[in-house]
């Protein structure tokens, strides 16, 4: 077996899932099997799970690991995207699920593996890609979109405010030679970079961009929107949502749409009588999201943008 590194609130996750014997659960982004092994071991392996990921690498670990430990009976694994989960489902004839756990962004396994080009911290293909038979790479934008166009990108899934600057440069210098590699883009990140702005940074220059590419390439954000929109129509009562994120604006999306469907009512405000017909469907149970520890954090710096936000359909 493959050493499963432990996810990011890991055991607050497992606990918020309510497990119930028998029953029938999601993981729509299983990486390595950490979640999926953690509800079999909480319930001696009476539950039955779908696994999924678009990683065919990842997703070949954690079969790995699954059997292993003697679970393979109990988990169904498909490569897929998170958002198709509802049509594998209908193929399953599985009707409605008990819980469903997603955990966003990228694995330990991708980050840590130049040839994915995930990371700027080593050399490797300008990549980026979840699911590499999927046709559009990193370096496939970086080469091809115009300076408006990147400039949106970084701003907006980046959150980076030097975004015109970065754009700027990433046109100048793929007119010399395309932009293949992650140092490449890497260094012209820097480049673009004002000194000062870069001693002062708690974090690498590149890391808004990169996020941002990544983001941009998986479609992350459509990915997540489409996945809500029809994940209640498939839950039982009493059944938990459990999303942990690592970006602001998948953090927001989660957010608006547990509170959307925790209300009666979603008529614009000043609306005199409800024309909506809107009628709560989840309750929130997660107030605030729950942020890892600072010992959490101290033995994995990754998981210091994590957030989890847990709801229970009504």
């Amino acid at each position: 077996m493959k050493s499963v590194h432990k996810p990011v609130l890991f055991k607050e996750a497992i606990e918020f899932l309510n497990l119930k014997e028998n029953g029938y659960y999601l993981d729509g982004t299983i990486g390595a099997g950490g979640h999926t092994i953690g509800m079999l071991q909480a319930t001696s392996g009476n539950i039955n799970i779908l696994g999924i990921d678009r990683d065919k690498e990842i997703l070949k670990i954690a079969e790995q690991n699954i059997r292993s430990l003697g679970f393979e009976s109990k988990v169904i694994l498909r490569h897929s995207k998170f958002s198709d989960s509802f049509k594998i489902l209908d193929e399953l004839e599985w009707d409605k699920l008990d819980g469903v756990i997603l955990d966003l962004g990228i694995s330990s396994y991708q980050v840590d593996n130049p040839h994915r080009g995930f990371s700027f911290h080593e050399n490797g293909p300008l990549d980026m890609r979840m699911d590499r038979s999927q046709g559009i790479s990193a370096s496939d934008l970086v080469n091809s979109l115009t300076y408006e166009e990147l400039k949106d990108i970084i701003r907006l899934y980046g959150e980076e405010p030097l975004a015109p600057k970065i754009a700027r440069k990433i046109v100048e210098k793929r007119k010399l030679s395309p932009i293949k590699t992650t140092k490449e883009l890497c260094d012209i990140i820097l480049e673009a970079y004002p000194a000062k702005r870069r001693r002062r940074s708690k974090r690498h220059p590149a890391t808004k961009t990169f996020q941002a590419l990544r983001i941009a390439v998986n479609e992350e954000l459509k990915e997540l929107e489409d996945f809500l929109s029809k994940v209640l129509d498939r839950l039982n009562h009493g059944a938990r949502i459990v999303i942990i994120s690592f970006h602001s604006l998948e953090d927001r999306i989660v957010k608006h749409f547990f509170k959307r469907e925790a209300k009666d009512c979603i008529c614009p405000p000043g609306q005199m009588v409800c024309i909506c017909g809107h009628k709560k469907r989840v309750k929130i149970i997660t107030k605030k999201p729950i942020v890892p520890s600072g010992e959490e954090i101290e033995e994995n710096k990754r998981a210091r943008s994590a957030k989890m936000r847990v709801a229970e359909v009504l």
